[in-house]
């Protein structure tokens, strides 16, 4: 079965309606069967004795029914020495996959799974547990945002041919869009990487469409098959820019958004080598592991589950403002909105002339008092009062990126890592934390001219606000700094060595990190996408000058790639935590070649990425 040569959209002959395509999600029917693994196998959420096994398993004659199989869990490849084994069943009402924990394991072991029914087998699958006790070292792959329209998942394909102990998926394992959007033309028309459904997804049945079509992928199957994942989810497993009430990317006509949450985590809940509750709708997704005495690992929802709204440059920044007091004896300039008579209180934008080449504020009320940023005279314009956005918003302690009870959690966790004496301290999340400034360039430097003219007028206003202190993404922590000014508190108090993961850029980062004070309390790393596009998409300036350009504006930032599709490799040690980025030549051809780059070393204690060696 090729990549590109399913065919999705025929009914597939011989094959009874009762079941259909829909329940094939992406899988061939070839030949006559008793029984169908239509998507591979996986584990997950692996323990020092025990591990998540998953599978997909159809019924031969087209009819729907209770499916039953067995599963076996050995030490060697030929299954001679089984260690675990059990049976199970599946049917229509979880989407025919299966999910069962084996138990009675050994710590730190290599094992072999399959799955099969009266003859039919599934492939065989590899994992391990997590250690205990004392451990040398342990090595994670780190990883995110792979998106089938953009192109081949050869990222996964090198991590499936590297030796890992563990994969983290730190979200954006599918994308929600419709056919056509957010996808490289390439890959839908010469590699034929259409999305399943067509529309975008909404209900149940589309988001188990959009999971079957990714799941069909080789590279993807062997990833799983060969590594234990542990994942958490970002905004496209749901939607774009979601959070815990809403999302850009849905609106009204697209039914009840909790309706749309709950088809998500459903279906998270099905397709994924995840350990979760019976009742089906995946839970609270934070949670956390031991990898021995060597680290914690503490995995965090970043995006869901507490998340206030995302703050917006567009909607949220204000402008700059004057409060006139309107009276019989005329309309004076005020500075306090408590003084008496607010009924005569009006506060509007005020406008500047930059006829001199120097902005002029213009307070002539009876001028400006009906002005909108549509009616302004030529060469007139309205400010944005950075100052107040930074002190205001950006700073609200309301404002939260994880809830209230997953903050406290957390605190809970690094004091537990702490007391039992963990080296590192591994927080596995979504979104950057780290400070990440707007860079100033130039137009020469942009190359607008070059550039998409979609997104000219997003960049002529990172121009106009770079080099006042604002971040480059609200989305991210930057959005919720009080937020984060706790979690570093926590990270000060209680963090031995803290080591932030984080995807969702699409690009590579290491920061280190510090306090308002500027003290250390960690480092960060950011792995770049499988294949989701990066800045160089839509800035055409040159990747070492845009680089630059980006630590001029971010004080924790020490290294960044924002032009490659990759993975991150975090080796631990009781001495250091190692980071070293691969990087695929192409993600539109099966051909393609690996580079690495610097390897970025924080030794145990310092709390800073202080060796940066080839």
């Amino acid at each position: 079965m090729s990549k590109a040569g399913l065919n999705r959209r025929q009914l597939l002959k011989g094959f009874s309606t009762s079941l259909g395509v829909l329940a094939l999600r992406g899988f061939e029917v070839q030949a006559a069967s008793r029984f169908y693994f239509t998507h591979g196998v996986a584990s997950g959420d692996p323990l020092s004795d025990r591990v998540i096994l998953w599978t997909r398993l159809l019924p031969g004659d087209g009819q729907h029914s209770t499916v039953k199989c067995s599963w076996q869990l050995a030490k060697d490849a030929s299954f001679k020495q089984i260690v675990s084994a059990g049976e199970t069943s599946t049917s229509a009402e979880s989407d025919y996959t299966i999910k069962v924990d084996a138990t009675g394991l050994k710590p730190n072991s290599h094992y072999f799974y399959r799955f099969s029914g009266d003859g039919f087998t599934s492939p065989v699958g590899r994992t391990r547990t997590l250690p205990v006790g004392d451990v040398s070292e342990f090595r994670l792959g780190v990883t995110s945002c792979s998106n089938y329209p953009q192109g081949y998942f050869n990222v996964y394909r090198h991590m499936a041919n590297t030796d890992l102990d563990l994969v983290l998926h730190l979200g954006d394992y599918i994308y929600e869009y419709a056919e056509g959007v957010y996808s490289n033309t390439v890959a839908t028309d010469d590699l034929g990487r259409q999305v399943e459904p067509i529309n975008e997804i909404l209900s149940i049945e589309d988001y188990r469409m959009r999971y079957g079509l990714y799941r069909t992928d080789a590279d993807l199957q062997a990833v799983h098959a060969r590594h234990p994942f542990i994942c958490v989810w970002d905004d496209h497993e749901l939607t774009n820019d979601a959070w815990k009430d809403g999302a850009e990317n849905h609106n009204e006509g697209e039914g009840d958004f909790h309706t749309r949450l709950h088809n998500a985590r459903q279906v998270y809940h099905e397709w994924m080598p995840i350990r979760t509750a019976k009742a089906g709708d995946q839970g609270p997704i934070y949670r956390s592991f031991k990898l021995g005495n060597l680290a914690d690992l503490i995995m965090l929802d970043t995006r869901l589950h507490g998340r206030d709204r995302p703050l917006n440059y567009s909607t949220d920044l204000p402008m700059r403002s004057g409060l006139f007091q309107l009276s019989d004896a005329g309309v004076t300039l005020v500075s306090d909105d408590t003084l008496p008579g607010k009924d005569q209180l009006q506060r509007i934008n005020i406008p500047f002339d930059f006829a001199s080449g120097k902005p002029v504020p213009i307070m002539d009320y009876e001028r400006i008092k009906s002005l909108t940023a549509e009616t302004l005279p030529q060469g007139w314009y309205y400010l944005p009062d950075t100052e107040g956005f930074i002190a205001g918003a950006l700073q609200d302690k309301t404002r939260t990126i994880l809830g209230a009870d997953q903050e406290q959690w957390l605190d809970s966790e690094l004091q537990s890592s702490k007391k039992r004496g963990a080296t590192w301290q591994i927080l596995g999340q979504q979104v950057l934390i780290g400070k990440l400034g707007l860079p100033a360039l130039t137009d020469e430097q942009l190359k607008l001219e070059e550039t998409d003219p979609a997104y000219r007028p997003i960049l002529q206003m990172m121009q106009q606000l770079a080099g006042n202190g604002l971040p480059f993404n609200l989305d991210a922590w930057d959005g919720y700094g009080a937020c984060r000014d706790r979690v570093f508190e926590s990270l000060a108090n209680h963090g031995v060595n803290p080591v932030v993961l984080a995807g969702d850029t699409h690009n590579a980062w290491v920061f280190n990190l510090a306090d308002n004070d500027g003290q250390a309390v960690g480092v960060e790393i950011g792995t770049p996408g499988v294949s989701s596009p990066g800045l160089e998409t839509y800035l055409a300036t040159e990747p070492a000058v845009l680089a630059q350009a980006m630590m001029d504006a971010s004080t924790e930032l020490v290294a960044v790639d924002t032009a490659q599709r990759g993975w991150s490799e975090l080796v631990l040690t009781p001495e250091a935590a190692t980071n070293q980025w691969h990087f695929v030549s192409t993600v539109l051809d099966l051909e393609f070649t690996v580079s690495s780059g610097e390897k970025q070393v924080c030794k145990a204690g310092d709390k800073t990425f202080s060796n940066l060696s080839s």
